[in-house]
């Protein structure tokens, strides 16, 4: 009998699985599908053709995927080439307490090109990927003007404090902040607008309110240190440089993929105000696809047009990490990182870091999420186009995951990672 094994059952969703096969025929030509359905309602797919040894076995850490969604050898190819049915959707967690992703693996029996809703598979197995280990807690903000969700990771004692802030869409979200307070971090998911009472765009952004939030964070009873850290995405990048230059809270500031001056957005700070960059909207190219690639969006941060809007990155009291995609499609985001840190350096700065990565595209999540090319987004009139190339991308969402950690650990202190 054909047995599917893939460990672990249950787990966290920044963790690998491992597929194994065991009691087919040598040699045996099978497919492999996993899917998943969000809370929307949309189902995700991938699937791939493998061929068992001599022994009638197969180990995805070691067998080649004959064709498919994708070659080679690739252990996570299942989970990393997930594909929306429906076209511009992006796989995330919404819910991050109430229940996991449930992704089923089927097993049939030889080459399966077809959709295979009507075939029987041989063998099924459905794993659990959560976003928080048992003991996490979640606990609703709304103090002051400070509007999210904290998580605090298990136990008494008290962990390194982070804020976490999404990009430029808006409202609430929480997955990396559950996934960080389940490795050690109290972590503050921040919402800056478009959530509750908050601001509806992000046109004009007070950092006195990232400050009240700062100053809340620190006072928690199970937040250690004096400093905290920020992890920022896109525009959430770009508030978290601002945050490390301007508030003398921030310890340790990881900015990925964003923009080191201020786009479409005036921030104000005690009676300071910084006002925005020109864009080149002339530049935008339309892709093959008909999406939107905005790399030419943005200039270079050394030219004259820019001097006002340029974040002083160089002021900045504690160390920074950029992480970047070398396929960002929708900012040019490595290139404005050493430029960032080239700014650091004629200031004396050392203490800036990039981890830059070939083939990585503008969406940069935890490990166990698939890449997302084009989505719609907001008032844009055509699909967005965010770059990167599936394998490279999820390599460097795992490698860039644990280097995050160590980075914030080395200077908010040690924290303690969970497991389910």
């Amino acid at each position: 009998m054909s047995r599917l094994i893939v460990t672990p059952g249950v787990s966290l969703a920044d963790e690998p699985l491992r597929i194994r096969v065991s009691g087919l025929a040598p040699r045996q030509l099978v497919t492999l599908q996993a899917s998943l359905t969000d809370e929307k309602g949309v189902t995700f797919r991938s699937k791939a053709f493998y061929s068992a040894d001599e022994d009638g076995k197969l180990d995805l850490d070691q067998a080649s995927a004959k064709g498919g969604y994708y070659r080679g050898v690739v252990p996570m190819g299942l989970i990393w080439f997930l594909r929306p049915e429906k076209p511009y959707r992006q796989l995330v967690k919404r819910d991050v307490i109430g229940s996991p992703f449930r992704i089923t693996l089927d097993l049939y029996n030889s080459f399966q090109m077809m959709p295979v809703h009507e075939v029987q598979p041989i063998a099924s197995q459905t794993v659990e990927r959560w976003y928080v280990t048992p003991g996490v807690q979640r606990i609703p903000i709304k103090e002051g003007r400070v509007r999210g969700a904290l998580f605090l990771p298990p136990g008494n004692s008290k962990s390194p404090g982070v804020i976490d802030l999404s990009g430029g869409t808006g409202g609430l979200v929480e997955y990396r902040a559950s996934l960080l307070a389940s490795r050690g971090f109290a972590t503050l998911a921040l919402a800056y607008f478009g959530y509750d009472d908050l601001p509806k765009s992000s046109k004009d952004m007070d950092l006195e309110y990232f400050e009240e939030a700062s100053d809340l964070l620190l006072a928690h009873p199970k937040v250690k240190g004096t400093g905290i850290g920020v992890v920022g995405s896109s525009k959430g990048a770009e508030l978290g440089l601002a945050m490390a230059a301007f508030l003398n809270q921030v310890s340790a500031t990881v900015s990925i993929n964003g923009i080191t001056a201020f786009y479409g957005t005036v921030l104000r700070y005690r009676g300071h105000c910084m006002q925005c960059a020109p864009y080149y909207a002339e530049r935008t190219l339309i892709t093959d696809r008909g999406a939107l690639d905005s790399t030419g969006l943005y200039g270079a941060h050394r030219e004259e047009a820019h001097a006002g809007s340029v974040i002083p990155v160089e002021k900045a009291r504690g160390s920074i990490l950029f992480v970047a995609g070398e396929e960002d499609k929708s900012a040019n985001s490595a290139e404005l990182a050493r430029e960032a840190l080239e700014r650091m350096r004629k200031h004396g700065r050392e203490d800036g870091k990039l981890l830059s990565y070939p083939g990585a595209g503008h969406l940069f999540e935890p490990p166990g999420l698939p890449l997302c090319r084009e989505t719609l987004m907001g008032r844009s009139p055509l699909p967005v186009h965010w770059g990167g190339e599936e394998v490279s991308h999820a390599r460097a969402q795992e490698h860039a995951w644990q280097e995050i950690q160590i980075f914030l650990q080395s200077h908010l202190g040690q924290s303690g990672s969970s497991k389910l």
